[in-house]
């Protein structure tokens, strides 16, 4: 499936960019063209100024004023034929009836004679009889034409045929038409630079296309790399939540089933399945509850609520909550306040304080809404933070054996004034694997199966649950373990003030 989304991506980058080099080649030729037609114009026009200005006019009748005027072709061309030969320019001479009187061609190219100085392409074919020397000039020119450009499949031009850009100009006294003089020039000296330019641009447009399709294919495989993963991910998480849901249901449903079939049912086998049924619900419940939470997360739902929270009475009350736990499992649980100075002295004692198994800690409630004068003082969703350091505190209880220990402590750090809260909880439990470490906050993740059985089952959404917590506060979290040893997680979290807070 994404192999063929690459193949489109690219086979449409390759063809938006093809037509873009086509239409910008094209109109490139065109000007070309158009600019090489009007220097052979200019060209001509300016041989017919020149010829205008070395024309010799005189009247008809010498003895007569104000009578008839003519050219004289003899005095004013003599040294035009050389010139027009060097060039490849010709000049005819008409007189004002359209016949022909002079012309460096050594006979007339038999083409109608049309005023225009604007320019045009004319065709002349090669006469099977007539003068020698009119067939042997336009052979050699076609020769010239053919050598200059030998191969062009799209040519209109016939094998038999020359092809002029003329330009006609009325030469006139007054009122009284002297003549016209026509000038021609090849037209192979337009055709040449641009068949030239045809080839390279057809070259260069075939070779950008090609490294065009190749850059295509490579940035479409870059931008489906994301989507792939996303979409590994999301078959991952739905087959990971199918699994986590299904087991459950399964057993929930035998065991309705088992009750339903007995037709003499006792009551206490009958309690004893409601009671499965109502254990696999609650965690059925908690699982739809992860999940719901990491939906919100994502789609930007989930807003932390910013309200003071005093840290160290919630970590105090989730330790007292955690402490039932601790006790069946003889690990001791203590909490630690590392009091940054003096000054904090006066609201928390100098010690620090500890909640082990046997001290049990005193529940502490939480301050007013107003802001206390704290350092343990961050705002925050109470809510959430109150998720976060249960699932990390019962991890550490989880994957820790009887007669163990977890610590809680709770410190400042950075600068007075604009510092961060790290809470830090460690414990000397069985460890974690280097290289799982980097999968620790995958949904569903587990370590191996042996964790799992010694677990209570866990969905595998809780180190993800409190990643996301993390975020939503703008902090960052850590886990370093040594397997065998134990595991250290560390969470920092930024305070704001209220005036940032209001922003």
């Amino acid at each position: 499936m994404f192999q063929t989304t690459r193949r489109r991506l690219a086979l449409w980058y390759t063809t938006v960019t093809a037509v873009l080099l086509l239409l910008f080649a094209s109109g490139f030729y065109l000007y070309v063209r158009e600019t090489l037609i009007e220097r052979i114009d200019d060209t001509l026009n300016h041989v017919v100024e020149v010829i205008q200005r070395s024309l010799v006019i005189e009247p008809i009748n010498p003895h007569s004023e104000g009578g008839a005027l003519r050219v004289n072709v003899e005095a004013s061309f003599r040294d035009s034929a050389t010139t027009g030969e060097d060039d490849h320019i010709d000049l005819e001479w008409f007189n004002p009836a359209g016949e022909l009187l002079w012309s460096t061609l050594s006979e007339p190219l038999n083409i109608p004679l049309h005023s225009d100085s604007n320019g045009e392409t004319v065709q002349v074919a090669r006469q099977a009889d007539g003068d020698r020397g009119l067939r042997e000039q336009v052979d050699a020119a076609i020769a010239q034409q053919e050598k200059l450009a030998p191969s062009n499949p799209k040519s209109t031009t016939s094998p038999d045929a020359l092809i002029l850009r003329q330009v006609t100009q009325r030469v006139e006294v007054g009122r009284q038409v002297l003549g016209y003089l026509r000038v021609s020039h090849p037209w192979f000296e337009v055709t040449k630079p641009v068949r030239q330019l045809v080839f390279d641009l057809t070259l260069g447009t075939g070779l950008m296309v090609a490294a065009v399709a190749a850059i295509g294919w490579f940035l479409s495989g870059l931008a489906m790399e994301p989507v792939s993963e996303s979409y590994q991910r999301l078959k991952q998480f739905t087959a990971d939540a199918s699994h986590e849901l299904r087991s459950p249901i399964a057993i929930i449903q035998t065991n309705v089933q088992v009750a339903l079939a007995d037709p003499d049912p006792d009551p206490l086998t009958q309690q004893q399945h409601l009671k499965v049924v109502e254990r696999l619900t609650r965690r059925l419940g908690r699982l739809v509850d992860d999940l719901l939470f990491l939906a919100r997360q994502d789609s930007g739902i989930v807003q932390a609520r910013q309200v003071p929270v005093l840290l160290d009475h919630l970590l105090r009350d989730v330790i007292e909550e955690q402490q039932s736990l601790a006790e069946e499992k003889g690990i001791q649980l203590q909490f630690n306040l590392l009091d940054p100075g003096p000054k904090s002295s006066a609201n928390h004692s100098a010690a620090p304080a500890i909640a082990s198994v046997s001290e049990p800690p005193l529940k502490t409630a939480v301050a007013a809404p107003a802001i206390p004068e704290s350092w343990t003082v961050l705002y925050a969703d109470r809510d959430q933070l109150a998720r976060l350091f249960t699932n990390l505190v019962g991890n550490a209880l989880q994957y820790t054996p009887s007669g163990g220990k977890v610590s809680v402590a709770l410190q400042p750090q950075g600068r007075s004034g604009n510092h961060s809260l790290q809470v830090s909880i460690s414990d000397t439990g069985i460890g974690i694997p280097a290289e799982s470490l980097p999968r620790l906050f995958d949904r569903f993740y587990r370590v191996d199966p042996a964790r799992t059985q010694a677990s209570a089952a866990g969905s595998g959404l809780g180190l993800a649950i409190a990643q996301a917590i993390v975020e939503n506060h703008h902090g960052q979290i850590q886990i370093d373990s040594t397997l065998g040893q134990g595991t250290t997680v560390i969470v920092t979290l930024p305070k704001r003030d209220e005036g940032v807070r209001s922003q």
